[in-house]
């Protein structure tokens, strides 16, 4: 990525975006550009080449395979068209009430035209007239009896109107070449729909109008501009497109959005939901979707849209990817999905198969290095959308020349503290934390997704182990058969809460009288059902090279907070109180915890969790306090316990005394407990917990390591020493490192915060690092992203600066050196400080 390019477009408002990518200034693109330099024709040509391949990419033997699933699955729909019963136009999808069958139908026609038109082998369906014909009679009949009437449509799911059915028509229109009365028709209803956009266009001031349904919506008007010949719809949907290219800046945002990309690589849906794995990579196909769709035309936009995309790709999604598999703490809702970590990396690897192809240089061979690294066999190219991202990829695979690489570091540390999330990595494993603040949702629900997501952002972590099935050890599974209270990381009260249609009886609360107005997409919903954030302030860390230090204080969320002017039958539920640190290093992940602990409930804190297949040769072995080996479960107090499933191994060593309860159990459940469109298919794991339980009125702390692909070697010479706990309280968690010479700390209350030789003031995230040469190295982030400037005083230690971020300051005094970090708008972004000895 052009980081020079990504900070300029970062700066300037929206409006201005299109001078950065554009000629004309934004105001002046469609006066200076008239429909006579441009050729709508020509987008339809590429859009239709992306969806049904080309002949040129239909022709490769790689393809064959899609061309027949995509000729396999237009056969099945047709002949669900000729045993439709009344009310229906394919058999099983009942019409007039459920906008998701409704949807259904449009994308069924939209499959068998890609039949209809892609090149390639003959078919029976291909450039067959009597399938078109049909196609077309079918969108008039939907339209004539389902669809045209704006008072009876617009039931449901606001996306199905403005954004599902809309993509499915315009593909199709396009595909089949419909008649132009069709099409007028089909484009006014569409823009009828637009009812959260304005005068039947977008609306960038709207709510609904952002990040990745923005793209969607400003997609689909590029290609119904492209039908209709017209230049002005086409050039006003680019326009209102690009400002998501815009990096999002927390301190000015523009139309009040903040979804989007953020500077360190987080990406926000839905206002506050940590979104890349979802809606990211929806946003990140379409746009890469219109760069091809543009290209060769006048409205293309050269390499600019490249390179910010490519930023993302870099920064954004390569973090997030393990082996092959999205991380769960970037999916929402999605979580809750059957659709497997592999799958949802196959539509990344489509994205960056197709935007090398439109890089330059080293930065082509950089993407395509790591689609091929990415590319294990657990990716499907056929599932991909288009048979030209097929045929690109089997060049990618083909050619000897392009090297597999990650564009990770083998170790590294990532802060995305825009969206209070952390991922570190190592060669044999990751480690994922989610997190939430009042800035950043604890969890998302909705439409019956997600059914029991109350503790997903209170500190849960996901640990990676490389060589493993991840479809063994987390995605659907995982959150089918563990229970919600039970994620690894979580200090829950001990309790039962229901799902949202246990309490009302419906996917969401319904109360429209009530002065917040709740009805299935109003704010009030969002703010205190779908995704409430959390109520602390402090969440983030820093970051000093490939290491890492977290911190976070558990909360309540918004709505219980706001219990007081919620209706008197709305549930809310109180959360449990602690404070965490993790401390992320070579082989061991620290975590402190302090203040654990409720008034008045008993609480619970599982230090990790593990799923494993029924078969699986799961054993757990340890040594106890005493020196006695342990094996078996129950509660105890261990030294350290090692879990193994096979060829994967995972350490615990306890850095103080804790009663800590093994558990290892097979559990049956259904996938529908999570999701009530889930098939209801029962799924049997082991499941392994490992927690620490108290009782009410009572509060503790807890120190200790997870040691991934810990042998038991390893964890019986593992010294105590190696890892030190300086202090362990609700105001100050801090550790060192022996062997790395490396201090921890997160500072949680006003104040100074005093250690051996240092003295932090306020709320702050510090890493100090010495070497053995006596240069020392400092990181500092704000996690609370309020203050303006944090201090660090290092005690009679009289050092220089020999490189610094901008914006911090070093004073020698009388006591020793004095640090100034300058962390006003540095939204949580670590400033880091190398200091050499004064003399």
């Amino acid at each position: 990525m052009d980081i020079t390019r990504r900070r300029l477009l970062s700066l300037v408002p929206a409006t201005a975006l299109l001078t950065a990518v554009n000629p004309a200034p934004a105001a002046r693109a469609a006066e200076t550009m008239t429909a006579m330099d441009a050729d709508p024709g020509q987008l339809l040509t590429n859009a239709i080449g992306i969806y049904a391949g080309t002949p040129e990419s239909n022709a490769r033997t790689e393809v064959a395979a899609k061309l027949t699933s995509l000729d396999n699955t237009a056969r099945t729909w047709l002949a669900a068209l000729d045993t439709a019963g009344a009310g229906e136009l394919f058999a099983g999808l009942s019409l007039g009430t459920s906008d998701p069958n409704l949807s259904a139908s449009y994308q069924h026609l939209y499959e068998i035209a890609l039949a209809f038109r892609r090149p390639g082998p003959a078919s029976d369906l291909q450039g067959n007239e009597q399938v078109r014909a049909r196609v077309a009679e079918k969108l008039g009949w939907l339209h004539d009896n389902y669809y045209g009437d704006q008072s009876k449509g617009y039931y449901g799911n606001w996306f199905t109107w403005e954004i599902g059915i809309s993509t499915f028509v315009s593909k199709t229109l396009a595909l089949i070449d419909a008649p132009a009365g069709l099409v007028s028709t089909y484009v006014a209803s569409m823009d009828a729909y637009l009812r959260n956009g304005k005068d039947g266009d977008v609306d960038l001031d709207s709510r609904f109008h952002t990040g990745a349904n923005l793209v969607d919506i400003t997609a689909n008007r590029v290609l119904q501009g492209a039908l209709t010949g017209d230049d002005a719809r086409i050039r006003k949907a680019l326009q209102d497109q690009f400002t998501v290219f815009a990096t999002v800046d927390p301190y000015n945002l523009q139309h009040g959005v903040t979804d989007g990309y953020y500077a360190d690589g987080s990406f926000i849906q839905h206002a506050s939901v940590a979104y890349t794995g979802s809606y990211g990579k929806g946003l990140l196909s379409r746009v890469v979707q219109t760069i091809k769709v543009l290209d060769g035309t006048e409205y293309a936009q050269g390499d600019d849209l490249v390179g910010v995309v490519q930023g993302w790709v870099e920064d954004g999604f390569a973090p997030l990817i393990f082996e092959g598999w999205m991380m769960e703490i970037v999916k929402g809702r999605a979580v809750s999905r059957t659709t497997t970590g592999y799958a949802d990396v196959a539509v990344v690897v489509e994205a960056i198969v197709d935007l090398a192809d439109y890089a330059t240089g080293d930065d082509a061979g950089r993407l395509k290095s790591f689609a091929k690294f990415t590319s294990r066999p657990t990716i499907n190219p056929t599932s991909f959308v288009s048979p030209v991202s097929v045929a690109r990829y089997a060049d990618i695979q083909a050619d000897p020349a392009i090297v597999p690489a990650d564009l990770n570091p083998a170790a590294s540390s990532t802060a995305f503290n825009a969206m209070d999330r952390t991922v570190h990595r190592r060669p044999g494993f990751a480690f994922a934390l989610a997190r939430n603040s009042e800035r950043v949702s604890k969890y998302e629900y909705m439409s019956g997704e997600n059914l029991m997501p109350w503790f997903q952002g209170d500190g849960a972590h996901y640990l990676y182990l490389a060589g493993q099935d991840q479809t063994q050890a987390f995605g659907i599974d995982y959150y089918t058969t563990v229970s919600p209270y039970a994620l690894g990381g979580v200090t829950a009260p001990v309790e039962t809460r229901k799902t949202i249609p246990e309490l009302y009886g419906t996917p969401y609360y319904d109360n429209p009288s009530h002065p917040l107005n709740f009805t299935s997409s109003s704010e009030s919903q969002n703010t205190y059902v779908y995704f409430p954030v959390g109520t602390n302030v402090y969440s983030g860390g820093a970051t000093l090279g490939a290491y890492g230090a977290t911190g976070w204080v558990q909360s309540d969320d918004f709505a219980y907070a706001s219990r007081d002017i919620l209706p008197d039958d709305f549930v809310v539920y109180q959360n449990a109180s602690a404070t965490k640190s993790w401390f992320m290093l070579d082989d061991e992940i620290v975590v402190l915890a302090a203040g654990v602990g409720d008034k008045s409930r008993a609480v619970t804190t599982t230090l990790d969790t593990r799923i494993a297949a029924p078969g699986a040769p799961v054993a757990i072995t340890g040594v106890r306090r005493d020196g006695r080996d342990w094996t078996g479960t129950g509660t105890t107090d261990p030294r350290w316990l090692r879990y193994t499933d096979g060829g994967v191994a995972l350490g615990y060593y306890f850095l103080q005394p804790s009663q800590v309860s093994v558990g290892l159990e097979a559990v049956t459940r259904s996938r529908r407990v999570v999701r009530t469109s889930n098939p209801d298919t029962a799924v049997t794991k082991q499941v392994f917990g490992l927690t620490v339980s108290q009782p009410a009125h009572t509060t503790r702390s807890l120190a200790y390591a997870l040691v991934p692909n810990a042998t038991e070697s390893a964890l019986r010479g593992y010294q105590h020493g190696r890892i030190a706990v300086l202090v362990n309280t609700s105001r100050l968690q801090a550790i060192q490192h022996l062997g790395l010479r490396l201090t921890g700390v997160n500072t949680f209350t006003s104040g100074h915060h005093n250690l051996p030789g240092l003295t932090i003031d306020g709320p702050a995230s510090v890493l100090l690092q010495r070497r053995a040469d006596r240069s020392s190295t400092v990181a500092v982030s704000d996690p609370t992203t309020q203050r303006d400037t944090i201090t660090v005083n290092l005690w009679a230690q009289y050092l220089r600066p020999e490189s610094a971020d901008p914006g911090v300051e070093v004073t020698r005094t009388v006591t020793g050196t004095r640090l100034t970090f300058t962390t006003r708008h540095t939204y949580g972004r670590s400033l880091t400080v190398r200091l050499l000895p004064a003399w």
